[in-house]
This record gives C-alpha cells, structure tokens and sequence, in this order.
C-alpha cells in the first residue's frame, strides 16, 4: 500500500519504520526543526529514536502523497488542528489518527478534529500499550484500530499487523479514544505517588480508580464501558503508568520533586499529552456532571497551584462510599 505518515518524532518514526518492514511504500513528513534532510540522509534520529535505522521502504521528504492510500497522522494533539489543515488527501484516504488528546479549546477527540477539518472521509484511530521505544525494536506490541467505517478498520489492522505488533478492531471509536487521552492525566498522578514514595498499595488504588473515572467519563459520552477494560483503556493505563519511557509518569514525579510542570517541559524534547489534556478532562468532566476527583486533582497541581501532598489527602478523605454504583 502506499502510505503517507505525517509527523517525524519518535511514534512517527517508529511507525513509518513497522510499515516500510511490512512491505508497504512509506513516505514521511517531518518538521524542519526535526532535520529531515539529515534524516533522509543518515536514516537516524538520535533526538527521538537513537540507535534506531530507517528502512530504505521509507522516503523522507517535503511533498506528501495526496493519493496515499493510508494517512498517518502523527502529531501531537495540539497540533493536530494545523496538520490537518496543511495536508489534504482524497477523500477515499484513510486518516489514521495515533495521537492521544482531547482538543482543549473545542473538547473535541482527535477523529472529530480530523473529520472536522479534512471533510467526510474515512477515519480510525490506532491506540494502545505501544511506547515508540519498543515497537522500533520489535518488541511485542497489541493495538486497537477504531473506526466507526469497519472496512477502514479492516484496512488499518491489515496494513499495520505484523509478527510483533498485533492490532486488533473495535466500533467503539469514542472509547478507544478517551482511554489512550485519559490515561495520560492518570500517568501524571502515578508519577507523583511515585516521587512522594507513597508505595504499591497507593499506586494500585490510583490505577483501580483513575481506571472507574475513565469509564465514567466515557459512559456518559456514549461509550461502551468494556472498552476501558481493553487494550485502549486497562492496557495503555497500566503501561503509562509503570514505565520507564512514560514521559507523563517522568512529569510527575518531577512535580513530586517541586518542579513545575513549564520547568519539566522546557527541558525535554518529548511532549507530555496528560497536561493539555487534564484541562480538557477537567473541562469535561463538569460540562457533563462527571465525578472524577483524581482527574480534578491532577488539574489543581498543574494549573491551580495545588500541592500534591494536600491533593492525596482529599482524595483519602473523601466521603465513604460503595465501590460500585
């Protein structure tokens, strides 16, 4: 197939590099700043993915393939909008969506931007446990392509499946993407239990919990609540928040520290998704009535001031309640 990937950090890379391996002709777009014609020629990326070697199936370059066959949208959620709206294809491309946010001024999820800006096309999102560090190594891997269109999303699982990187399909576009969103915020929480060292219990509960608001959140915007026990939801929750590659599990635990989340972001090249979209959560959450008290914590560190201390004893002193219901 041909393939047009747009964005050259490190998932970009890593899934230009499974679709050149897979057979198919790849081309990829990426910023100046990010040095493509240093990229066409040394085939590495020692900013986003060191030691890691295109393949020759990959063509770095400054013109798309507005005919591709898949688009692959590689940019981080808030620029999202812009991409978009730069690079049109024909209306029987598949736009792939991998970033993981919730648009902060419209509170739209990434598909809805796409299809907002591109106009009536096929669109799915690919999302799940998969940091870029470990695909590009062929590491094993399992996903969800979403879509609400099942051929695209029968496209999608075929051109991205491979002996390490299983993909499965869902309906449930609106779930699949709340979960790889949300699960960033719930990241940021797991890295300030981590640098506070409040312990396994703790961060057991927080994952537990974070994973119920996530549910909840979704229910209410029409999900289905299975999906946030799947890969998309349980899956990239536990992974964000356990791993060493989680740049919002790093933020965190920076917070933890008593930097700020501007001082953590200004120092590293990686973006932490789980800051814009605490805001959009945040904002969410209220418009719809949803009780989400580790989500509405995380915003009050990051953009109210809160002390993180003061934020685990309002969660541990919340009313007494059942689990469920």
């Amino acid at each position: 197939m041909r393939i047009q990937v747009i964005g050259g950090g490190s998932w970009g890379l890593a899934l230009a590099r499974l679709l050149a391996v897979n057979g198919h002709d790849v081309r990829l777009w990426c910023r100046e700043e990010d040095g493509p014609e240093e990229l066409a020629r040394t085939r590495l990326s020692p900013r986003y993915l060191p030691g890691i070697e295109l393949p020759p199936g990959v063509d770095v370059g400054p013109e798309i393939d507005a005919e591709a066959e898949i688009a692959v949208f590689a940019a981080p959620s808030h620029a999202l909008r812009l991409v978009a709206d730069r690079f049109r294809f024909s209306p029987e491309t598949i736009r792939v969506n991998v970033a993981k946010g919730i648009e902060n001024d419209t509170l739209l999820r990434m598909s809805q931007v796409l299809r907002q800006v591109q106009g009536p096309c096929p669109v799915a999102t690919l999302s799940g446990p998969s940091h870029a560090e470990e695909v590009a190594r062929d590491l094993p891997a399992t996903v969800v392509a979403a879509s609400a269109d099942p051929a695209a999303c029968q496209t999608v699982q075929a051109a991205f499946m491979s002996q390490t990187f299983r993909v499965y399909t869902s309906a449930d576009l609106i779930g699949v993407e709340l979960g790889g969103s949300l699960k960033n915020v719930l990241a940021v929480a797991a890295g300030i239990c981590d640098g506070m060292g409040l312990g396994d219990n703790a961060k057991a509960a927080l994952i537990t919990r974070g994973l119920a608001e996530m549910a909840r959140l979704g229910m209410a915007l029409g999900a289905n609540p299975l999906t946030f026990a799947g890969l998309s939801g349980m899956g990239d929750l536990i992974v964000t928040c356990q791993s060493r590659h989680s740049r919002n599990r790093a933020l965190g635990e920076a917070i933890a520290r008593g930097e700020s989340a501007e001082e953590y972001l200004a120092r590293t090249v990686m973006v932490a998704e789980g800051v814009r979209t605490a805001r959009s959560a945040h904002a969410l959450a209220q418009r719809h009535g949803v009780e989400m008290p580790i989500t509405r914590e995380v915003y009050r560190v990051l953009f109210e001031g809160g002390d993180p201390r003061d934020a685990v004893a309002a969660l541990m002193e919340r009313d007494a309640k059942p689990e469920h219901g």
